[in-house]
C-alpha cells in the first residue's frame, strides 16, 4: 500500500550546537549550525532544503536577471521563506532600499501600473499588498466568447477593466515541484492535464514542460525581458527547481522532526512515493487502490499515550504535533458547498476531513488536478484593499460578486469562478500569509476558516494540536 514507510532513515543531518546565541523565541538546544546553509530560521523553528549537490547553486540562472528591472527568479522565491515570498522580509528590503529593491517595480508589484512610486511616502502607498500580504498584481483580461461578462468593477486603484483584471495573488513555492498536478494557482502554466500513470521523476515530461513555459513567462513578464533566454537557460532553471526539496526539521517546541522516529525534514521528504492519481479521493488511483483517509503518517510514533502530561516539554509537543495529523487525517468535516468536489460527485454533502482534498501523502496537495471553490474570494470575505468584480451569466442573468474569478478566466466557464487549486503543505511555518490572496495571516487563521467555513466546531485544543502540526510539515 502507498502509505507503508518505507523511507531510509537519515542518520546524516544537522550538527546541533549546545549553545548559540540566536533568537529568544527559539529553543538553542535544537538550532543548527550557521555553517550548514541549506538550514533557515522561521518562527516556528528551522526549515530545510535539499539539493543533489549538497549546497544552493546560485550560479544557477534561477539567480541571474534577464531583465532591465533586475529581478531574477530569487526576488519572488526565498530560501528562508520556503521559496516564497513573506511581508516580513519584503518590508525590511522595502527599509533597506527606500523600496528600490527589484521587487518593487509597477509591473505587477504594485496596486496599478499606474501608481504614484515618485516618492518613499508614495512607494510605502503603491507596494502596499506586497508589504502588507505578500501578493503580486497578475493582470489578466476577460476571456473571448466566456458564458459570463464583466458587468461592474469595484477597484480602489482605479485601473482594472474587462481588458486587465487586476488579481493579487501570493507566489507559490518553488520548490518540492515533481509533485505538482497543476502549474500556478489557477492551472494556466498547465500545458497539459497532468494525468496517470504519471509517477514523480517518470514520465513526467508534461511538468517539466509547464515549468519551462513558467519560466519564460515570468522572464518575459516579472522580469520585463525583451526576448527569452535560450532553450538552455530554461532547462536549467527548470531543473533547478525540480531538485529543490523543503520541509520544516526542527520545531522550536518538539525538536528536531526526525527524531524519535518522526519522519519529518526534507531529507526524508525527498524520498516519498507520489504518482499522479495516488490516493484520489474520487476514486482515480490508477492502482486501483481505495481512498485512504490517513494520507499524512509522518509522526505515527510520536502518539504515545499520556504524552500529553509528561513534564518534558518537547515530548508534550511532540504529542501535540501527532495529536494534530490525527485529526488532519480523521476529524469529521461534512464538505458542502465547494464548486468541483460537491457538484462533480453530486453529493450535497461528503462527509470527509482535511485528506479529502490534500490527500496526496506525507505531501498534502491534491494528487490529481482538482480544482474548487471554497469561497476565499467571495464578496462576503472582500476587504477594502481588494477589487470585486460584478459577473453576469450570459444566459441566466445571475451574477456573482468575486475578488478573484479564478479557473473562470481560463477556461470562460461560469461554473469555474472561484476555484483554485490547493498548495502543497509542507514548509508551510516558513511562508506566512496563506490561502492565494494572503487573507489568512496565520496557521491558525487557516484553521479558523475551515472552522467557520464547514461549521466544525473545533476546540480550542483542537486547533491548536492542527497548528502544531502544520507548523511541522
Amino acid at each position: 500500500m502507498f502509505h507503508q514507510r518505507t523511507f531510509v532513515s537519515v542518520a546524516a543531518g544537522l550538527v546541533l550546537l549546545a549553545t548559540v546565541v540566536g533568537t529568544p523565541a527559539q529553543d538553542r538546544r535544537h538550532q543548527p549550525s550557521p555553517a550548514n546553509t541549506l538550514v533557515t530560521a522561521n518562527p516556528s523553528g528551522w526549515l530545510q532544503t535539499t539539493t543533489p549537490g549538497g549546497s544552493i547553486d546560485t550560479a544557477n540562472p534561477f539567480f541571474q536577471s534577464f531583465g532591465p528591472n533586475g529581478r531574477t527568479c530569487d526576488s519572488c522565491h526565498r530560501q528562508a521563506q520556503g521559496w516564497s515570498i513573506t511581508p516580513d522580509e519584503l518590508r525590511q528590503r522595502f527599509a533597506r532600499t527606500n523600496g528600490n529593491d527589484p521587487i518593487f517595480r509597477l509591473v505587477d508589484g504594485a496596486v496599478s501600473p499606474r501608481a504614484d512610486v515618485s516618492s518613499l511616502y508614495a512607494r510605502r502607498i503603491a507596494y502596499s499588498m506586497l508589504l502588507n500580504r505578500g501578493l503580486i498584481r497578475v493582470g489578466m483580461p476577460m476571456p473571448a466568447n466566456a458564458e459570463f461578462r464583466l458587468t461592474r468593477v469595484d477597484d480602489p486603484y482605479g485601473y482594472a477593466s474587462a481588458s486587465d483584471l487586476s488579481l493579487f495573488r501570493r507566489p507559490l513555492p518553488s520548490t518540492n515541484l515533481i509533485w505538482l498536478t497543476a502549474v500556478m494557482w489557477d492551472g494556466r502554466e498547465t500545458v497539459a492535464p497532468f494525468k496517470p500513470p504519471m509517477d514523480a521523476g517518470i514520465n513526467h515530461e508534461d511538468i517539466i514542460e509547464s515549468l519551462a513555459s513558467q519560466a519564460r513567462d515570468a522572464i518575459l513578464g516579472h522580469e520585463e525581458a525583451a526576448v527569452a533566454p535560450d532553450a538552455s537557460v530554461i532547462d536549467r532553471i527548470v531543473d533547478f527547481e525540480l531538485h529543490l526539496f523543503t520541509a520544516q526539521l526542527i520545531d522550536q517546541d518538539a525538536g528536531k522532526l526526525n527524531a524519535e522516529d518522526g519522519m519529518g525534514g526534507a531529507s526524508i521528504l525527498a524520498q516519498q512515493r507520489f504518482w499522479v492519481g495516488i490516493n484520489d479521493t474520487l476514486g482515480g488511483d490508477p492502482t486501483g487502490d481505495a481512498f485512504d483517509e490517513k494520507a499524512m503518517r509522518l509522526f505515527d510514533e510520536w502518539n504515545v499515550p499520556g504524552a500529553q502530561f509528561s513534564h518534558d516539554r518537547g515530548e508534550r509537543a511532540r504529542a501535540a504535533v501527532a495529536r494534530g495529523e490525527q485529526l488532519f487525517n480523521t476529524l469529521p468535516i461534512a464538505i458542502s458547498g465547494v464548486a468541483g468536489l460537491n457538484d462533480v460527485t453530486g453529493l450535497p454533502v461528503i462527509q470527509g476531513s482535511c485528506s479529502s482534498c490534500h490527500n496526496a501523502p506525507n505531501i498534502g496537495n491534491h494528487s490529481a488536478a482538482l480544482p474548487v471553490n471554497i469561497g476565499i474570494a467571495d464578496a462576503s470575505r472582500r476587504t477594502p484593499d481588494m477589487p470585486l468584480y460584478t459577473l453576469t451569466n450570459n444566459a441566466t442573468g445571475r451574477s456573482v460578486q468575486t475578488t478573484d474569478p479564478g479557473l473562470a478566466l481560463r477556461t470562460g466557464k461560469w461554473a469555474d469562478i472561484g476555484k483554485f487549486k490547493g498548495p502543497i503543505l509542507r514548509g508551510l511555518a516558513a511562508r506566512a500569509p496563506y490561502f492565494h490572496n494572503g487573507s489568512a495571516a496565520t496557521l491558525m487563521d487557516v484553521v479558523d476558516f475551515y472552522d467557520t467555513r464547514f461549521n466544525v466546531h473545533m476546540s480550542g485544543q483542537q486547533k491548536s494540536d492542527l497548528v502544531a502540526f502544520l507548523s511541522a510539515l
